[in-house]
């Protein structure tokens, strides 16, 4: 489920835009979003500073009293904040600072319909295609988007699970292993190693009957009895081989 941020300071504006997001949603239903109004960009930049909210896309007007739509966008992007922006507004004279806040689409008003639905369909397809190689965890006190490529191994800790990561960091996630593999299930490149790991197979240097060694220089001893199974699945991993 996407969520959708609507910033503009003229009610019956966003009340139109979302008549046309809802008839989107009713022709394409494999894409599910909720959609969220803010009346001004302060009371959008308040929720996202907050981190009570992270939206997927902002549909969001330039001119608005107070803050500008641009300025807005600055001040996201300085939050670190990495929203689909597009911006719907009335005229062509701020296209190019659109591109300085990485916009996705610039629609001037009044536009028609397809060509929203023709922005919702590149930015959807996007968001897809990127949430299939990233997943989402629940951290100690926020939600964090770790890039799949970036996982080295997970070990079971307890009641939380520590995921390793390239560069040397760490993060402590409150989940089952069973929960975290379920995750990364449908990823060939992990394996489940007994009862406290999951490793990245990308990640291995040297493989023997008594432990592996990753890239990140850490050795882990292999359960009783696993080393032919995980042998097995190195090779096919690199190999390619496919007995289905």
């Amino acid at each position: 489920m996407y969520e959708i941020a609507l910033c503009d300071d003229e009610m019956a504006e966003m009340d139109k835009v979302e008549r046309m997001l809802h008839s989107y949603r009713r022709q394409t239903a494999e894409n599910g979003f909720m959609v969220r109004k803010f009346v001004g960009a302060e009371e959008l930049l308040l929720a996202v500073q907050q981190g009570a909210y992270q939206p997927d896309l902002i549909l969001m007007d330039i001119y608005m009293p107070g803050e500008t739509g641009i300025d807005a966008a600055k001040r996201l992007r300085e939050m670190g904040n990495t929203s689909r922006i597009a911006f719907l507004t009335l005229s062509k004279e701020h296209a190019l600072d659109a591109f300085g806040v990485d916009a996705v689409s610039y629609l001037v008003k009044p536009f028609s319909m397809e060509k929203l639905f023709g922005v919702l369909d590149k930015v959807l397809k996007d968001l897809e295609n990127e949430q299939a190689q990233h997943i989402l965890v629940q951290a100690d006190d926020h939600i964090e988007k770790i890039a799949i490529g970036d996982i080295i191994y997970c070990e079971a800790q307890r009641k939380k699970q520590c995921i390793y990561l390239k560069g040397g960091g760490s993060i402590h996630v409150r989940m089952t292993m069973a929960r975290l593999c379920e995750m990364v299930a449908s990823r060939k490149e992990f394996t489940r190693l007994g009862a406290s790991y999951i490793v990245n197979l990308e990640h291995i240097e040297r493989l023997s009957a008594q432990m592996l060694q990753l890239d990140n220089g850490e050795m882990l001893y292999l359960p009783r009895g696993s080393y032919k199974k995980l042998r097995e699945k190195y090779f096919d991993f690199y190999f390619g081989r496919d007995d289905g």
